[in-house]
């Protein structure tokens, strides 16, 4: 028995290992042919580079006039922190206000928050175009941030696990002494930080990712998004250049990788905790 056990462990160990290098397959190959000369990139169906160059990457990085890459990334950081933190700042509030606060309505809106969620976010995309058109906001680091912190998965996710950690701990704090604004902060906070670590890691690889609501709110090289960015520059020149191309999205997926291997470990623990099944 032990024998077969041994054996289904191995076969299944081989079986994930085919399944991520499947997986991986297309990273690596835009990796290694990022790494290859014009021609080659043309001509060769190999995986790896015969002559390893980092000219595809010098030349991306030295036009700035063209592909301000250091600008884009930049653009992208302060939209993507932003835009996390804002999330993050409205979702515990308005979580916590429908979790443990008693208000008229509070069915009605928790209802409609409900409801929110079946609606697709492409719905909104022209209504809230021309919203910031008509206040002559579009080209600005406004739309590129405010629209985010409407989502509502966030609320929904922060106030289910609200909803089953016990409130004596917030009544023990109170009879403290403590405001509802400290109890939120040294209470709540520290007990749904995996959650909360979990609505930033999506929001954060969400807001990164995003190209058509940048595409459409920015036109001038100097506010575009990495995404936006990078997709101008396949559009462009880099069109008949799969090395250069590949370069770029090399740069333009790095920090996205980055952040979450580092963040992993956190955002399992989080979806666990949150009950996401």
């Amino acid at each position: 028995m032990g024998l077969v056990k041994k054996k289904g462990k191995i076969i299944n160990f081989i079986a994930a290992t085919i399944l991520g290098l499947l997986f991986l397959l297309p990273i690596l190959w835009m990796i290694f042919t990022s790494f290859k000369t014009l021609g080659e990139a043309m001509s060769s169906s190999a995986l790896l580079p015969k002559q390893w160059t980092a000219e595809n990457y010098a030349g991306i990085m030295s036009d700035a006039q063209n592909s301000p890459m250091l600008l884009w990334i930049l653009n992208t950081a302060i939209v993507t922190l932003a835009g996390t933190l804002l999330v993050v700042f409205v979702d515990v509030l308005a979580a916590y206000s429908l979790a443990r606060l008693q208000f008229p309505g509070k069915k009605l809106l928790l209802a409609a928050v409900v409801g929110a969620l079946t609606i697709p976010g492409i719905v909104t995309l022209f209504p809230a175009f021309y919203l910031f058109k008509s206040f002559h906001l579009l080209d600005t680091f406004v739309p590129l941030i405010f629209p985010y912190s409407a989502g509502t998965m966030g609320v929904f996710l922060v106030y289910n696990f609200l909803l089953s950690f016990p409130k004596e701990l917030e009544e023990a704090a109170f009879l403290d002494g403590a405001s509802q604004w400290k109890i939120l902060t040294n209470v709540i906070f520290p007990a749904i930080r995996p959650v909360v670590t979990t609505l930033s890691v999506i929001t954060f690889l969400g807001i990164y990712n995003d190209y058509l609501w940048p595409s459409l709110v920015v036109s001038s090289t100097e506010m575009k998004t990495i995404s936006v960015g990078i997709a101008s520059l396949i559009q462009g020149s880099n069109f008949v250049n799969p090395a250069k191309m590949m370069a770029s999205t090399v740069i333009a997926t790095l920090p996205a990788i980055l952040i979450f291997i580092f963040t992993n470990k956190y955002f399992v623990k989080g979806v666990t905790n949150s009950g996401i099944k």
